[in-house]
């Protein structure tokens, strides 16, 4: 394989065959990519794709190639989902504006979406991305309890912006957890037991509220994404959040469910990866699958949490709630509605599930298969006796899928859990394609 180094001249392309083409052609991209953007991007895989164009739950590189996407949770119904593409350009050929003037659509989103919440939840404010509703979350939350304390998971990632950068433990060492977060261990089923995990992260908040407390701070709230994918996708047992979500309001603060990743009837069992809790938030954020690709998210709030925030300032995001960004979140509520997606994810969820444990059957390396509908983590061990991390395997497991076509990721503190996430219309067939790679790349380590 020919592959042109950042700098140096490539072969004369009568010179390369087809594959060897493409190579140069996507090494050429990656060196023009680092030119104009800057060191701070990065690509996934050890050989990165280059993707132009995308349907349903595949995704086609330059060549023409297929990719199984079982990665990109953006896109809940499948990738250019005509629905999404119609109500997009149908509203840009009229008006896109901002929310300072009336309009109709932002409203009928606005009630469509909260109506997919409990009726204490009664109001929205729109942003484009979950990291700026995260930090408007925080300032409300702040406004709310006069407080600044933040209590997070260890390894959590919950966006960009300055304040919730220092709150993404996630993000690596070179960013600072701010003066008022604390961290705590994140639910671990596979080491501690289904019923440990809801009583030890109630605890952990209490002694990291303990903390707060010797430093003269109190808690605005604890923020959690409720699938926990940053930590290794944890999922059970249903309501392990709820002694946590009451020890944080016992201390004065709000709870903050994080939905970007969850949310959009991922999870099978509900709307909301909270409602699998039984437990209703001061705040949900939410972020990536609202718009199905186009830039939608927001802050769903109890009104008398937002009252102070509303009272004492004032709101505005240029694009956030525009009538375009309203017209493709419409769209998607109707489609997930309409196609029965919600419940495709939990019943193909199981179904990967059960194929995935069966797989553990033949390959030692994988050590726990977890997770709720179509959010899925395969924690890889090198020993299932001392539960090792398998890093470095699980590195080459997800390069070696990417060889095989197949598009996945790794989370968890250790990068050792498979994160399966893909877009919601994924079908059985789809499932049995993911395992028989899975089981091929398995057995090549």
């Amino acid at each position: 394989m020919t592959v042109t180094q950042p700098g140096a001249p490539a072969a004369a392309l009568s010179d390369l065959g087809a594959n060897d083409t493409a190579s140069a052609h996507t090494a050429a991209l990656i060196a023009r990519r680092h030119q104009l953007l800057g060191p701070a991007y990065r690509l996934f895989y050890e050989s990165p794709v280059h993707l132009v164009r995308g349907e349903g739950v595949w995704l086609y590189d330059a060549q023409g190639k297929p990719y199984l996407d079982a990665y990109n949770n953006v896109v809940p119904l499948g990738h250019c989902h005509p629905a999404v593409v119609q109500a997009i350009a149908r509203q840009a050929s009229v008006l896109n504006t901002h929310t300072r003037y009336v309009h109709e659509t932002v409203l009928d989103y606005a009630e469509q979406l909260l109506a997919t919440f409990p009726p204490g939840l009664g109001q929205v404010m729109f942003t484009c991305t979950g990291s700026e509703a995260n930090d408007l979350a925080l300032r409300i939350a702040q406004a709310h309890t006069g407080a600044t304390g933040l209590i997070v998971t260890r390894f959590a990632y919950h966006g960009v912006t300055l304040s919730i950068a220092q709150a993404s433990p996630s993000l690596g060492r070179y960013v600072t957890l701010g003066p008022a977060v604390r961290t705590v261990a994140a639910p671990d089923t596979y080491r501690q037991g289904p019923d440990a995990v809801g009583p030890a992260l109630a605890q952990a908040v209490r002694e990291a509220v303990a903390d707060l407390a010797a430093q003269g701070l109190r808690p605005a709230a604890l923020l959690v994404d409720t699938i926990f994918s940053s930590d290794g996708v944890q999922a059970a047992p249903q309501g392990f959040l709820r002694e946590a979500a009451q020890a944080i309001h016992e201390a004065g603060g709000l709870f903050i469910a994080d939905e970007v990743q969850a949310g959009m009837g991922r999870t099978g069992q509900a709307m909301w990866g909270f409602m699998r809790h039984g437990v209703e938030p001061d705040l949900v954020t939410l972020g990536k699958p609202l718009g199905n690709g186009h830039p939608v998210a927001g802050v769903a709030a109890r009104p008398q949490v937002l009252e102070a925030f509303g009272r004492n300032g004032r709101y505005f995001n240029t694009f956030g709630g525009n009538p375009v960004s309203a017209a493709a979140g419409l769209a998607v509520l109707r489609t997930v509605q309409d196609e029965a997606l919600m419940q495709n994810a939990e019943r193909v969820g199981q179904y990967l599930r059960e194929q995935l444990q069966g797989l553990a059957a033949r390959h030692d390396l994988i050590g726990d298969v977890r997770g709720a509908g179509l959010f899925i983590g395969v924690e890889l061990v090198r020993d299932r006796r001392t539960r090792e991390p398998a890093t470095q395997e699980a590195a080459r497991v997800v390069n070696g899928l990417r060889d095989r076509q197949v598009l996945t990721g790794s989370a968890g503190e250790h990068a050792n859990t498979l994160k399966i996430r893909p877009p919601l219309p994924f079908s059985t067939a789809d499932a049995d394609r993911l395992v028989a790679a899975l089981d091929e790349t398995l057995a090549a380590l």
